[in-house]
């Protein structure tokens, strides 16, 4: 096959800084592959190849495999690991601001957002009465917040964690696909109608910098039921730390760490 096809390469977080770039174009032969391209990056930033067996790719947005053929114009991210990493078996790999679903009847039945700006545990009581009806005998309500405490460093990062150990975390910082991270939250919401049949979720996540003791996520379930909500709950923030490209680095004083584990490309068996 002749001719050749560009391509847009996006880096993030441990990524991102290696190469000290966020995007690249790569010209590759016509019916190159993902892993393809991973060998001319890699030849030109050799600094990214420790990393292998850490990163996941999405094609155009879509989790794939390394197999995957790539066309002319194509969008390659290459995800580091992200926030909160796998922490189950997985199943077959399957820009904006937010997204609201509408039912039949009317009522919101879904929102998924990412934010710039701060929000605190009233946009929990804000996302409830939006979301909450007379059907519903249970609202379930988690924030999630900023703590002192050190992660998990990401692999390749135990060595600037070292570095750290023993000091308190000042403050998050979230570095986000935005596209990519609303598409797989609302892939996880569609999960959770299907697997506990419930409909009216929230499921909000910061971007940049979040403070110590101040709110990254904000997830809201509303279920005629209790134990239907608080599955909803949980599920939606497991599979949103271990899915959605969403990278956490923890900030001292005098640097950075970047936390989690390899991306899972599906959801929890």
């Amino acid at each position: 096959m002749a001719g050749t096809i560009r391509i847009r390469v996006r880096l993030f977080a441990i990524q991102r800084e290696l190469v000290g770039a966020r995007e690249l174009t790569l010209e590759l032969p016509a019916g190159a592959t993902i892993d393809d391209a991973w060998a001319t990056l890699i030849a030109v930033h050799p600094a990214l190849a420790p990393g292998r067996a850490s990163v996941r790719f999405a094609r155009n947005t879509d989790y794939a495999a390394t197999d995957t053929p790539l066309a002319d114009g194509d969008e390659l991210a290459i995800i580091p690991p992200v926030s909160g990493g796998s922490d189950a078996a997985a199943a077959d790999p399957a820009a904006g601001a937010a997204g609201d679903a509408e039912s039949d009847d009317g009522p919101i039945a879904g929102i998924v957002e990412i934010r710039e700006d701060p929000f605190d545990a009233a946009l929990l009581a804000e996302l409830a009465t939006r979301l909450a009806t007379p059907a519903d005998g249970a609202v379930v309500a988690f924030l999630g917040v900023t703590r002192e405490s050190p992660g998990t460093p990401a692999p390749g990062q135990e060595a600037e964690a070292a570095r750290h150990a023993g000091r308190a975390v000042v403050a998050l910082e979230y570095e986000v696909h935005p596209v990519m991270a609303l598409k797989v939250m609302a892939e996880i919401a569609d999960e959770i109608e299907a697997r506990f049949g419930v409909t009216r979720l929230a499921l909000v996540h910061r971007s940049g910098i979040v403070p110590l003791g101040a709110a990254s996520i904000a997830i809201v379930a509303c279920a005629p039921h209790r134990d239907d909500a608080f599955a909803a709950a949980r599920y939606a923030i497991d599979e949103t730390k271990a899915r959605a490209p969403i990278w956490k680095a923890e900030r001292f004083a005098d640097g950075h760490v970047w936390i989690g584990e390899p991306a899972r490309e599906g959801p929890a068996l």
